[in-house]
């Protein structure tokens, strides 16, 4: 899939977006289409945000998000996402998709993140056993317009910059290094072969040589970071999650956030047959591989912040002996808060797609550089969704909240080339590039909107409070 036509652009658009699939679509044609696409969507036009009258009330779209979720766990939801406007921001995804919808776009269509903020990126083991840098979080994907992940990635750092404490012109800096260097990667992108746009990635050596440039500092904590991801395996995590027992491992219970799920229960019962549906979803030599562990535990485990309430669970299993884990993670997909607002034809959450869970991995493997081995996929006796991957697996992410002004211009630059990379994948990079040119203008634009849209984040995060000072929402952080 390259192009999928937004049907809400006027004729004239429309004709300025053809399908790179048929035999007279050229290299150069579909560059000049990408740059006709800007006489009906002009680059400046992504600039400013403004909210409409009948704009919904966005603690309404968290409270209906909230439905099917487990009830219980929705006051942790609350009282993570009451923590910052930062916070806010990661957990209210649906809010930002219902806003997106309305901006310009150019109708030409990739796989989405869905949640393309800056701590949906890091590092992570390929198969290989290489660090990559890469996008980490997929459970909002979908093909959609490529403009709303390049918003949100942008919004996220003038947020984040705020929270930090950083001057304005810091915090739009930040925003609009991350659009230059999806501009600018998405220009490089679109000179290469499909094969090699699709065995790129960002390692270790891209990394340093992005900063090359920075403070030896910065290097230096760079470095040490890429370090601590290395240890983040499951022998880490061992240590962490369990203890034994009666000569047998088994997870530690912290309720609420950790919840061993006890001998006897369903779940335990139905754990075989749910091991055996996901793994025909994997390779065979990786099917080869699971089936010399055997299981060992489970619990229900808390996650993140706005998948905060849905069903999430850690599996740990074992190989050779009790020193030989593997913990799964196991967690419910639902529907995509992209769901109706993408443009109309590009609906594929039921398409090719069995269910939410493989919408997840399939946007995963589409997007990624490389993805886990264990990535695979299931349907649960209650008809709920579910997607598996390893729990640790040299995984790091980034503190922001560590970072200095001339850190956060350097990290931006390394998502906005990350995702350049995982829309080069699925979209008509040569289009984008013809749309975004060599000038700024875009790029400028955006940081405009990104700092626009922080300023609405905020009334939305005081929202929030309100609701919970008034007793409307309840708000327990659990811990």
């Amino acid at each position: 899939m390259r192009v999928e036509q937004d049907t809400n652009l006027s004729p004239g658009a429309k004709g300025a977006t053809a399908d790179p699939g048929r035999p007279d679509a050229g290299y150069q044609q579909r560059r000049e289409q990408g740059r006709a696409a800007r006489r009906t969507v002009p680059r400046g036009s992504h600039a400013g945000w403004a909210a409409a009258p009948d704009r919904p009330d966005p603690v309404d779209l968290l409270e209906a998000q909230a439905k099917g979720r487990l009830e219980e766990l929705m006051p942790i939801r609350y009282a993570r996402m009451m923590a910052s406007p930062f916070a806010f921001l990661r957990g209210s995804a649906v809010v930002m998709a219902q806003d997106l919808a309305s901006t310009p776009k150019s109708g030409i269509q990739a796989q989405l993140c869905g949640d393309a903020h800056l701590l949906n990126f890091g590092a992570y083991a390929s198969p290989e056993r290489t660090l990559l840098f890469d996008l980490n979080d997929f459970d909002e994907t979908m093909a959609g317009p490529w403009e709303w992940d390049v918003k949100r990635l942008a919004a996220s750092f003038v947020v984040a910059g705020r929270d930090n404490g950083f001057a304005a012109a810091d915090c739009r800096g930040a925003a609009q290094a991350a659009v230059a260097s999806y501009r600018q990667r998405m220009a490089e992108l679109s000179e290469m072969g499909e094969l090699e746009v699709w065995y790129s990635r960002i390692g270790e050596a891209e990394v340093k040589g992005l900063l090359s440039s920075a403070r030896k500092r910065t290097a230096k904590k760079l470095s040490k970071n890429v370090q601590k991801a290395r240890g983040r395996d499951s022998l880490h995590a061992l240590s962490k999650l369990t203890t034994v027992v009666d000569g047998r491992r088994r997870i530690i219970d912290d309720p609420p956030l950790l919840v061993r799920i006890p001998e006897g229960d369903e779940i335990r019962a139905q754990v075989n047959a749910i091991l055996e549906s996901y793994k025909r979803t994997l390779q065979e030599d990786r099917r080869h591989l699971l089936d010399r562990y055997d299981f060992v535990d489970a619990a229900r485990k808390v996650v993140g912040v706005g998948s905060v309430g849905t069903r999430a669970y850690v599996v740990l299993l074992e190989g050779r002996d009790r020193d030989d884990p593997l913990f799964l993670q196991v967690k419910e997909a639902g529907p995509s808060v992209l769901e109706g607002h993408v443009p109309s034809g590009t609906h594929e959450h039921h398409g090719h797609h069995e269910h939410h869970g493989h919408r997840v991995v399939a946007g995963q493997r589409l997007m990624q550089a490389a993805s886990d081995i264990f990535l695979g996929w299931f349907r649960g006796t209650e008809g709920r969704d579910f997607y598996w991957r390893q729990l640790k697996d040299m995984k790091g992410s980034a503190k922001v909240e560590d970072m200095s002004p001339e850190e956060l211009v350097l990290y931006a630059g390394l998502c906005g080339w990350a995702l350049a990379r995982a829309h080069a994948r699925s979209g008509d990079r040569v289009q984008i590039a013809g749309y975004l040119g060599k000038s700024d203008r875009f790029d400028r634009a955006v940081a405009d909107f990104a700092v626009a849209y922080a300023d609405q984040n905020e009334q939305d995060h005081a929202s929030l409070l309100e609701a919970v000072k008034s007793g409307r929402l309840q708000a327990d952080a659990g811990a």
